[in-house]
């Protein structure tokens, strides 16, 4: 069969345009994860006091803001997905099982603590709403604020910070960002490992981080094809 009888659709080229709409898309979901994040974490530092053991006062207070800040989880857990399948896009060919196992594992583990964390703190706002004089100083009331700060300080953003470390892996041996970038997500992460459980200011470092790369690969895709996509289509 000769090559003029082969369908326009299956060329390098409208193949290689194909590919790169999902990148752009993904991209520009992670730079809104990033200020969805972002804005959650700050509405709640600024409503909930950091101490686990406190009172609940704030709920009399600042139900409202909370429960603001927790209704961007959801839709921030959305674009985070999204942002998992840029990565994983401009990886192609070049993907390494054992790191995708773990960079993929450890995004997914983040994002079912964060929700479990967000539903916890929900959980407090309508038992407050429906009971308001029996929470306060109730066992129930302080076992779940504690469950929340643990599951968010301690396991929620360590697998983030493992997230991290995966991915600049990942982006040093591919070179699916630029190398400075994932030098920093190593740099990001050791301050995640180390520091997630004493200052909330801390959490702030990964969104932030992700936007950094979201921004990085949206403008890399505007300029045209990436390296990597380019060897992948040569093999």
């Amino acid at each position: 069969m000769d090559d003029d009888s082969k369908p326009i659709e299956s060329s390098p080229a409208a193949l290689l345009r194909a590919r790169l709409k999902t990148p752009r898309a993904a991209a520009i979901a992670g730079i809104l994860f990033s200020v969805l994040l972002i804005s959650s974490l700050w509405l709640l530092r600024i409503s909930i006091p950091a101490d686990p053991l406190e009172t609940g006062a704030w709920i009399k207070t600042s139900s409202r803001r909370v429960s603001f800040a927790l209704d961007l989880v959801p839709f921030a857990g959305i674009c985070f997905l999204w942002f998992i399948g840029v990565l994983r896009d401009r990886l192609g060919l070049l993907e390494d099982r054992f790191f995708a196992t773990v960079f993929l594992g450890s995004g997914l583990l983040f994002l079912g603590m964060t929700f479990v964390a967000a539903a916890a703190t929900g959980g407090l706002i309508l038992a407050y709403s429906a009971q308001p004089e029996a929470l306060f100083g109730a066992a129930t009331f302080v076992f779940a604020r504690a469950f929340t700060f643990d599951i968010m300080h301690f396991y929620a953003f360590k697998m983030a910070a493992v997230f991290m470390i995966t991915a600049s892996t990942l982006a040093v041996r591919t070179r699916i960002t630029a190398r400075w970038i994932a030098l920093l997500g190593y740099a990001s992460a050791a301050v995640l490992l180390l520091g997630s459980g004493y200052s909330d200011w801390v959490l702030f470092v990964f969104p932030s981080w992700v936007l950094l790369v979201s921004g990085y690969i949206l403008i890399d895709n505007l300029r045209g094809p990436s390296r990597t996509t380019l060897k992948d289509d040569e093999r």
